[in-house]
């Protein structure tokens, strides 16, 4: 594809002069230079062309470089066919010849004005170069004009100098044709696809280089017209980043046409760039803008002359140029990249593959010596074979290390994937597949990882090696539903550590922790973990009687001060450090139920710090579930709402999960219910496999139900829950209270017999944990139950045992004081019911509880009261609590001091100081003295 020319207004002006100087008599020489693709043949021609039209003789040589082994060849093309030149030896370079010549031009002159265009100048050989020289020193005296193109690249190996460098400036007019600008590119696409967008546009400008031949090159195998679709960039593929994806070819032709005319060191530079590019990091190409270079282009350009074998001052040299050209652009960390994907393609096309491999293992090899960072010698290690030396696989496997910490299990498991080509004996073999399986398992791809856990364990392994394969594989199973596969793993695991107690109670943990995704499963291992616990607790060490501790307390044998004494007392013991994590994880679920929320974040975070981060463990997902329940309970529902809810845990897990379930509930408490409804909606639980987790996310849309006025769907979802975690032996109300959710919906349909025989239960059950949440939870729904004065008498009960809990409990509290108010105006005692609602407002809206405000607010409403449900600033809107804190605080007290003083945790004091800050509208706590003072009556 042709197009007129862009951008060269300039060149032809000058040739057009210099045309009307040689017809008036007056001949002169022209160099026209430039890089390889701008055009100087198309400017040649077309000056030629317009000579011609002025009725100049025109004489045309075109040099190649076959033609350098023939004497004064370039010049026998300008004049044509010389019988005295037949025999001429190919050494022949006599000022005999040269005169003959010189005369037959000016014979040529004699008959009128002469227009000599000598096209790709530097391939000429010798003889026509000196000839060249000489007649630009007479031209002046003949109608001649001398035009010539000449190619002024900058070459990793220097090139001969140019004509102009043996001329007087005087004798020469030199005209250099620069890269072809962005807006003239634009305006060559936009004429061969008139209805090209904006972004299809740009990225044919970048793939172009500031080249025209490139970029019509490109523009051929583009078609005469593209698809209604590709050029309009509506949500279309950009423009192809292979060659394999255009035909039939012209691009990737000129590119190799390109390299050639560059020279040998330029093209294995160019194309060593190319490929080391490959390994860089993505992300910058976009930013690219050709701005400053930074440190990294110095580096990039020591390392390319490694790579290449090439003189480093000339390979930063040639970047520099090629930049300057277009066909480079730095990226934002200042390396040089090529312009487009495409054109990186293109100049890698045809290389073999051996010499990339080699480009990069020395790149490799270079930045080790140079102190690279890890992940950058590795990169290069993934395109290169096996090394063979003890440095690679040490580079690879702090690659890994890097990016588990970086939480990038995708690259790790590229790097480890890597690794496993370098010689290996049978235990570092068997630690790389181990952790291999558990990253492919982080990046849901299960199958692979179960495969390669399971190829770890037939391989010889200490005991300690195999035992976290064996709880990394039984995870893995666990979690595609595979329990009884799961279980035999373990098992011919635990058959195989005779002399090794700890390490068999390590598994025997592992297997009644991965039980809990399987009912009859669980039955079993818990029976058999009772029996022994109770015989002989040594026998399963801490890690299993912490198990037995959460055990009895979800089947309500055990209050919760019972738990946490049994608990801190197996934490002061010495545990083996692979069944550690089943102790902390265990130790910090129990402490969260005892609602000694600090105690169990503190275990979470110990926890998780103590995981080896490249290895699948049962404990890592339970933490990281034991965080999320610390937090609903602290009513923290933006953490809970940071993940997108509804997205498959690790491992393409095919049911909700207990982050769904939290995320569901706090949609609801936030009064987002349309997004809480399609959430619900977003799992067909009917297909969902049996798991705690289900029945927690049953529980959960029970909630959503009840809160969108659907009793009865609510009542199903209610019970089907408590069926199940009836059946799992899971009775406390500590995990999901379905009973008092089963009596509320009971009361909404006018079940009140049925709804008070729950209630008393739950009561029951409550009292055995005893923790202010579950008893003051189970005390209003029975006191909402029962009604009159006894419902009253135990309506009060449930809000003074809420008002002394420790934190977390906000929502409970608003809840039972929303029902107190409600019990009191059906007493007629209107006063004492509009101050808890108001209280109730207050505390929903500190808590960010826009469900329970609303619903608050329409009870005072319908209760007559006038005003808003809350008082949003100044010292009336401060609870009791807060205006206790708020003068503390005033009187200098500290926040620790605050906290020990009101028997409540420092982040409850804060949160109350926070939100006193808000009403009384001040910023620090040097203005709580004055703000509490000019607020008094």
């Amino acid at each position: 594809m042709t197009g007129p020319l862009r951008e060269r207004d300039d060149a032809r002006a000058l040739l057009a002069a210099e045309t009307e100087r040689a017809r008036a008599g007056t001949g002169g020489f022209v160099l026209v230079r430039g890089a390889t693709g701008t055009g100087r043949t198309a400017v040649l021609e077309s000056a030629a062309r317009h000579a011609a039209d002025l009725g100049m003789r025109v004489l045309r040589a075109r040099c190649s470089p076959e033609d350098t082994a023939v004497p004064f060849g370039a010049i026998l093309q300008l004049l044509g066919p010389v019988p005295d030149f037949t025999d001429l030896a190919p050494d022949g370079d006599d000022r005999g010849s040269a005169a003959r010549l010189w005369r037959l031009l000016r014979s040529y002159a004699a008959g009128g004005p002469l227009f000599v265009a000598a096209d790709d100048i530097h391939l000429a050989d010798q003889s026509s170069r000196r000839w060249l020289l000489e007649a630009a020193r007479r031209l002046d005296r003949l109608p001649v004009l001398l035009v010539a193109t000449e190619r002024s690249q900058y070459d990793v190996d220097p090139r001969p100098a140019g004509l102009s460098q043996a001329l007087s400036p005087s004798l020469v007019r030199t005209h250099t044709l620069p890269p072809l600008g962005d807006t003239a590119a634009a305006a060559l696409v936009r004429a061969a696809f008139p209805e090209a967008g904006p972004q299809w546009t740009a990225q044919c400008v970048r793939a172009g280089a500031g080249s025209p031949l490139l970029l019509h090159a490109l523009l051929d195998d583009l078609g005469g017209t593209p698809g209604p679709e590709r050029p309009a960039d509506h949500g279309v593929p950009p423009l192809p980043d292979t060659c394999a994806e255009l035909y039939p070819g012209t691009y990737p032709a000129a590119v190799s046409w390109w390299l050639s005319s560059a020279g040998a060191a330029t093209a294995d530079v160019a194309r060593c760039l190319a490929a080391l590019e490959q390994a860089w990091p993505p992300g910058d190409e976009d930013d690219a803008a050709g701005g400053p270079a930074g440190a990294d282009a110095g580096e990039t350009a020591d390392l390319l002359a490694e790579a290449a074998g090439a003189d480093p001052v000339r390979v930063a040299g040639w970047l520099a140029a090629a930049t300057r050209l277009g066909l480079l652009r730095r990226d934002g960390a200042g390396r040089p990249r090529y312009a487009h994907p495409l054109l990186r393609d293109a100049v890698l096309t045809g290389w073999p593959r051996p010499r990339r491999e080699a480009a990069h293992r020395a790149a490799a090899e270079a930045l080790l010596r140079r102190g690279g960072r890890v992940e950058a010698v590795a990169r290069h290690l993934l395109r290169a074979p096996a090394v063979g030396l003890p440095w690679a696989l040490r580079v690879l496997r702090d690659a890994v290390t890097v990016a588990v910490h970086d939480a990038r299990p995708g690259d790790a498991v590229g790097y480890l994937r890597r690794a496993l080509d370098e010689p290996l004996d049978d235990g570092q073999r068997q630690r790389l597949l181990t952790e291999l399986g558990s990253l492919e398992y982080a990046s849901a791809d299960a199958p692979a990882a179960i495969a390669r856990l399971a190829e770890a364990q037939h391989l010889p392994a200490d005991p300690r090696n195999r035992v976290r394969t064996a709880v990394a594989l039984g995870t893995a199973l666990a979690g595609r539903g595979e329990i009884r596969t799961a279980m035999e793993v373990l098992r011919r695991t635990e058959g195989r550590l005779s002399g090794h107690p700890g390490l068999t109670r390590t598994v025997q943990a592992a297997g009644a922790l991965l039980s809990d995704v399987d009912l009859a499963t669980r039955q079993e291992v818990y029976r058999s973990l009772c029996e022994s616990g109770e015989d002989s607790p040594e026998v399963i060490g801490t890690a299993g009687q912490a198990l037995l501790v959460r055990y009895a307390a979800t089947a309500g044998l055990i209050s919760a001060r019972e738990a946490m004494t049994r608990v801190r007392a197996l934490l002061a013991q010495p545990t083996d450090p692979l069944a550690e994590p089943f102790l902390l994880g265990t130790a910090a679920a129990v402490a969260q139920w005892a609602d000694e929320l600090d105690e169990a974040e503190r275990l979470v975070e110990r926890g998780l710090s103590g995981q080896h981060p490249a290895l699948l463990h049962p404990m890592q997902h339970a933490l990281l579930n034991t965080r999320a329940d610390i937090a609903a309970a602290r009513g923290d529902h933006a953490r809970l709402l940071a993940r997108e809810p509804g997205t498959a845990a690790a491992g393409s897990r095919t049911g909700p999960t207990n982050h769904d379930a939290h995320a569901l509930l706090a949609l609801v408490h936030t009064g987002r219910v349309d997004e809480a409804a399609r959430l619900a909606a977003a799992f067909d639980l009917r297909d969902a496999p049996e798991s705690w987790e289900l029945n927690r996310f049953l529980y959960a849309r029970g909630v959503q139900r009840a809160a969108a006025g659907d009793a009865a769907g609510a009542l199903h979802d209610f019970l089907e829950c408590g069926r199940r975690q009836t059946a799992r032996e899971v009775v406390s109300p500590v995990v999901t209270p379905w009973r008092t959710a089963v009596a509320e919906c009971r009361l909404a349909l006018g079940g009140g017999q049925e709804a008070l025989a729950l209630a008393t239960e739950e009561l029951r059950l409550a009292r055995v944990w005893n923790t202010p949440r579950t008893v003051g939870r189970a005390l209003r729904v029975l006191g909402t139950a029962t009604g009159g004065r006894r419902g009253l008498k135990l309506a009060e009960e449930a809000v003074s045992t809420l008002r002394d809990a420790p934190a977390g409990t906000a929502t409970e509290l608003v809840e039972a004081l929303l029902a107190q108010g409600r019990q009191l105006l059906a007493a007629g005692e209107r006063g004492r019911a509009r101050d808890r609602l108001r209280e109730a407002a207050e505390r929903a809206e500190l808590a960010g509880a826009a469900r329970l405000l609303t619903l608050t607010g329409q009870v005072l409403r319908d209760s007559g009261a006038r005003g808003p449900a809350t008082t949003r600033t100044g010292s009336g809107a401060l609870t009791d609590s807060e205006r206790r804190i708020a003068e503390l605080a005033a009187a200098g007290r500290t926040n620790t001091e605050i906290a020990d003083l009101l028997h409540l945790a420092r982040r409850t004091v804060e949160t109350h100081l926070t939100s006193t800050y808000r009403k009384l509208r001040i910023r620090r706590r040097t203005e709580l003295p004055a703000a509490l003072h000019d607020d008094r009556p």
